[in-house]
């Protein structure tokens, strides 16, 4: 009888230095899963003398939540109205063209903004060696999400508008639109579209967006209401 007891005694202790082994794996796997989804990046606050909001002082509001591209598959696409599509990489973009930093704050419809110093790409070398067809006016930006948004040419040629892949010194977060958000200033905030993947010439202006759709005005002036 006493053999069986200690037979039993020592099953259960079995089963309790296993169950501390499983515990102390999914802890430490929990911990883990923290430590890099709570990642901080190292930005500046300060630029000439103008301060600067965080890359953390935004909401998030986007219409799937944040988007994770994977850059072995990513292509920027551009098409539509030109000759010939073509197509870039990430590193061709960032490292094959000169970058332009500007301090812009992107204003929210949900009454709050955030002044950040951007680094891009102008929009207008990226498509300096592609031929646009004549017929073209407007330009569409496509997202990861399904997300969409158009703007006259001359407002991006005119402008020097950015697709910025920084955020003050710092490379963009996923949730900040990491690879490339377009920087439309002047623009309501819904207009800065984020995880560009596509960019089509077109020759409908009056092509419509996400939110446009949904009654929010095509242009988005922030001198102007944001619905039409």
């Amino acid at each position: 009888m006493k053999r069986g007891k200690q037979k039993h005694l020592s099953i259960f202790i079995i089963l309790i230095v296993i169950f501390g082994v499983v515990l102390t794996y999914f802890l430490t796997r929990d911990n883990d899963l923290k430590e890099v989804n709570s990642v901080q990046i190292i930005e500046i606050r300060n630029y000439e003398g103008k301060d600067l909001s965080s890359v953390y002082d935004f909401r998030e509001n986007s219409i799937k939540g944040p988007q994770y591209v994977d850059l072995d598959g990513y292509r920027l696409q551009i098409a539509g109205l030109v000759d010939d599509p073509v197509e870039f990489l990430y590193d061709e973009i960032v490292n094959n063209y000169e970058p332009e930093k500007k301090v812009v704050t992107l204003n929210c419809v949900e009454g709050w903004s955030a002044t950040i110093l951007w680094e891009g790409i102008r929009l207008k070398d990226l498509f300096s060696g592609i031929k646009i067809k004549p017929e073209a006016n407007t330009i569409i930006f496509y997202a990861a999400d399904g997300y969409s948004t158009s703007f006259p040419i001359e407002y991006i040629m005119d402008n020097n508008i950015i697709i910025a892949y920084k955020m003050n010194d710092a490379f963009l977060l996923p949730e900040r639109g990491f690879p490339f958000q377009l920087v439309a200033e002047s623009k309501w905030g819904y207009k800065w579209i984020k995880w560009i993947e596509r960019i089509e010439f077109s020759d409908n202006p009056d092509y419509r967006g996400f939110w446009e759709k949904r009654g929010y005005s095509n242009s988005g002036d922030l001198n102007k209401s944001f619905f039409d």
